[in-house]
């Protein structure tokens, strides 16, 4: 792929993001999320954003390694403080509707030297003065986007054969051809996809399930389904009504789970970055909805420090489903990125359930949502359990089985 071949697809990509993904509006106000190495990707996306009518685009600026220094070197009291202009600052975009765009691009192993304690401190600081945005994003009053960039310490880790320059194009090509950017015309190959993911979903929701039963190498766990859930393929509505696709690229339809209802052993099949490190090999034990043992051949500290984070992170809030023949895992390739890889395997995510995966959820409170079997958290990290010896049985109220899964992939009876 040479410059130009890049300029045109990420000109594709910039598109792909404010028309399918965000859905910029007319009027709208947009807020990017960016690493200060994505300028270009981030200034063709805030053209396109303002072409399309955007009022505002807010550019929200990062850097791992700034943040790998004060990791490292403030003190803890610092680490665990926000400042109150940060809190506002979220509050201000929450009460605004403010849409997001997440772009990400860091280096998954940045802060594995940060001790995790510290790293705990910072995300549980973090999480508690975001938690209103986090609301208005998980409720989709407001329309958001995660997708990723090329950045040279992610590609040298997927691709350790290459180096520099030669790493950056192995992944961009990759996040192309994952997110239909190679696509003579990318914006009608994902309304294709979000026909075909809707298909599940809908079948899905037709059985109504009470639980699901997953078995598999070190996976035997039985998840409870709250009455009136609802599953969710690809795209959404926010509260004005305006669809948008929050993952690019996505191969799944979820659900909430019953967080009261979650028994029995379940072993992720891909390493998760989170925090900044690599956590492999996670082992959990669930008892009556609650995390009773966990173990991980790496990076065990950081989960157990994630599972402090409250009492909502020792419960699952979402359960989703990823046939293994999806492209992405088909591709044979470990991004160490969750928007990757989750879209590579089943998977199920500890913390915060969306509301707007059971009837009339958007409108419930706290309380009334956790009656229902809701976890509320501050966190929200997916992990991933599929594989191509995952079995998946519906269970029906009346106690019969249909299967869902077989061999990794969708049953005959859902294709």
């Amino acid at each position: 792929m040479n410059d130009s071949e890049l300029e045109k697809n990420l000109k594709k990509y910039a598109q792909l993001i404010t028309r399918v993904g965000v859905n910029v509006q007319k009027g709208q106000t947009i807020i990017l999320y960016a690493s200060v190495t994505q300028k270009h990707l981030a200034n063709l996306i805030t053209a396109e954003a303002y072409a399309l009518g955007a009022a505002d685009v807010i550019l929200e600026w990062s850097d791992i390694e700034t943040t790998r220094q004060f990791l490292m070197h403030a003190s803890e009291a610092r680490i665990g403080q926000v400042f109150d202009y940060e809190k506002d600052k979220w509050q201000f975009l929450a009460d605004q509707r403010v849409s997001r765009i997440s772009l990400i691009s860091d280096d998954p192993n940045a802060l594995a030297e940060v001790p995790s304690k510290r790293i705990a401190a910072y995300q549980a600081a973090q999480g508690l003065a975001k938690r209103p945005i986090m609301q208005v994003t998980t409720n989709n009053d407001i329309s958001w986007l995660v997708v990723a960039a090329a950045d040279p310490k992610w590609a040298e880790l997927v691709f350790p054969e290459l180096k520099g320059d030669e790493a950056v194009q192995a992944l961009w090509q990759a996040i192309f051809k994952t997110t239909l950017v190679d696509q003579a015309d990318p914006i009608a190959a994902w309304q294709n996809k979000i026909a075909d993911l809707a298909h599940h979903a809908d079948w899905l929701n037709q059985q109504a399930f009470a639980a699901l039963h997953y078995q598999a190498p070190g996976t035997d766990l039985t998840v409870g389904l709250p009455k009136g859930h609802i599953w969710v393929a690809a795209d959404a509505k926010d509260a004005a009504g305006n669809t948008f696709v929050a993952n690019i690229p996505t191969e799944e339809v979820f659900t909430a789970p019953d967080n009261l209802h979650i028994d029995g052993t379940v072993t992720s099949t891909k390493p998760l970055s989170y925090g900044g490190t690599i956590i492999e090999g996670i082992h959990l034990t669930f008892e009556r909805g609650k995390v009773i043992k966990a173990t991980a051949d790496r990076g065990e500290e950081v989960l157990l420090h994630l599972l402090q984070t409250d009492d909502g992170a020792k419960s699952l809030g979402e359960i989703s489903l990823v046939p293994d023949d999806s492209p992405i895992s088909q591709s044979n390739t470990i991004f160490f990125n969750t928007l990757f890889d989750e879209n590579a395997s089943d998977h199920m995510a500890l913390g915060e359930a969306y509301p707007f995966t059971i009837e009339n959820g958007s409108s419930m409170t706290p309380d009334e949502l956790q009656r229902h079997g809701m976890n509320i958290s501050q966190t929200h990290v997916d992990f991933m359990v599929g594989s191509d010896q995952m079995h998946i049985d519906g269970i029906k109220p009346d106690g019969s089985t249909v299967p869902v899964f077989r061999n990794g992939n969708w049953a005959n009876n859902n294709n």
